[in-house]
């Protein structure tokens, strides 16, 4: 009998369409991805990172959203959402060390940005061109978890 273990790295890219069910598509193929790689622990945080990433994108721009999952091996998982709207938005645009206050009670928003820093390892942002020729490149925003961190538990 041949045994057949799973690569420790590993891709997988997603392009959603401008749709207010492209969230719910994300959420699905991230638990697909993360319980068929032996990740489940890490599964509720970057189920609710993704979904308010690809969230956010979908209400702040016009267009698609691309998200792409990427072990980089030793437990570490890198998941990436670009969106066409340039604004990089707390705490993406500060370096990790540096912290956001959660919204205040009456806020609509502003909660789920908040979350990435409470339970990714690391974060950050990238806006892929300021100039008039570039305009509408859009940014990419990313996070990481480790799995042999407990979600929410800074080392």
């Amino acid at each position: 009998m041949v045994t057949v273990a799973l690569p420790d790295t590993w891709v997988y890219a997603l392009r959603l369409p401008h749709d207010p069910r492209a969230a719910r598509v994300a959420r699905t193929t991230v638990r697909a991805a993360l319980n068929g790689h032996g990740m489940s622990e890490v599964l509720d945080a970057v189920e609710l990172l993704t979904s308010e990433l690809v969230t956010n994108a979908y209400l702040h721009a016009k267009g698609p959203v691309s998200l792409r999952l990427t072990a980089l091996g030793e437990g570490r998982l890198r998941v990436g959402v670009w969106g066409s709207h340039p604004y990089i938005p707390a705490p993406f645009a500060k370096p990790p060390g540096d912290r956001v206050p959660p919204g205040s009670v009456g806020d609509v928003g502003g909660r789920g940005l908040f979350l990435v820093q409470e339970f990714a390892d690391a974060w950050g942002g990238w806006s892929l061109g300021d100039g008039l020729l570039d305009r509408g490149a859009g940014k990419l925003l990313w996070f990481e978890v480790d799995r042999g961190d407990r979600c929410g538990e800074k080392r």
